[in-house]
């Protein structure tokens, strides 16, 4: 077995150990397509106030920029789906966000990874991706052939749907990249575009994320909702999984493994009338370790009012 064939072999069989479900990889390279469109995109204002994605856009679509000398991206898939879910009659939290933060746990595992190949392979530079940093996250999964990029925006995988957290993972070793992943499995199939409660999914496979009922529950935080779209968020708190969960190839989704993505209790179990009567200390503890802290205990409050009827 030669250098890069071992290379490879450790990749994958690590990923495989540390529970990511799926691990691609793919050579380095500028994605000249994909900054074409995130600079149409942009242009448009699709950001709204995530002004922070205007940011760092050469470092966007070159992995050798972000580390020099570059030669691979891995990307790893790790599912999120929950055993249990919510009620149909509380106030709605989207799947991601109802356990521990995919930030924590994801970090944890790539230190490790990184650490594990370091003490293989030796003396290597890398750096490790999940949410967080300027890299386009779901067209490097497309391109180490984990999946297609579906019209809600979201990267589907023939086997699993696309209840899964991306993480990336950019080295300056060669290995062997897989196949780019080629067809489009959506077909005539609109229902994320039919469905969503905002038209915030529009042709060719564009999200107006200014009308994404997740900026609006989770980016904007303190911000007034405009008025004109009461009634609209269909009863979701935090978040929005419509266009995921009327996918049909999420009904082959699997329940997650990780057991710190198990739902907390509160999620599970809290009505209108709970979450109402929470206070901002109960919330900062229930909370501490969970993506819903991000929009702040205000924005909860607003959230919630707003869904009121």
């Amino acid at each position: 077995m030669n250098t890069i064939d071992k290379h490879t072999l450790l990749i994958k069989e690590t990923a495989a150990m540390l529970g990511f479900e799926y691990c691609g990889i793919a050579k380095a390279a500028f994605l000249k397509e994909d900054a074409r469109r995130l600079e149409t995109w942009l242009n448009k204002g699709m950001n709204g106030t995530m002004t922070y994605m205007q940011n760092y856009f050469d470092l966007r679509v070159d992995p050798q920029k972000l580390v020099p000398g570059a030669k691979s991206v891995i990307t790893l898939l790790l599912n999120y789906f929950p055993q249990h879910q919510q009620k149909p009659d509380q106030p709605k939290i989207s799947k991601y966000a109802y356990g521990e933060d995919y930030h924590f746990v994801i970090r944890e595992k790539l230190n490790t990874f990184f650490n594990i190949i370091k003490e293989e392979i030796g003396e290597i530079n890398g750096r490790g991706f999940v949410d967080s940093a300027p890299v386009l996250e779901r067209a490097w999964a497309q391109k180490s052939g984990l999946g297609w990029i579906g019209k809600n925006g979201n990267l589907i995988n023939k086997k699993q749907g696309s209840y899964f957290f991306i993480a990336s993972l950019i080295l300056d070793v060669a290995l062997h990249a897989d196949d780019a992943y080629a067809k489009d499995y959506c077909g005539s199939c609109t229902r994320c575009i039919d469905n969503c409660p905002t038209q915030a999914i529009l042709p060719d496979k564009v999200i107006d994320g200014s009308k994404c009922i997740s900026y609006f529950t989770i980016e904007l935080k303190d911000a007034i909702i405009p008025e004109k779209l009461k009634g609209q968020f269909d009863n979701w708190l935090f978040g929005c999984d419509v266009c995921q969960d009327v996918c049909p190839w999420n009904s082959f989704a699997k329940p997650t493994n990780e057991k710190r993505f198990d739902p907390l209790p509160e999620i599970l179990n809290y009505t209108a009338k709970d979450w109402d009567e929470m206070t901002e200390e109960n919330f900062k503890i229930i909370f501490k370790n969970s993506p819903i802290k991000r929009t702040k205990f205000s924005g909860i409050k607003k959230n919630l009012q707003f869904l009121e009827k």
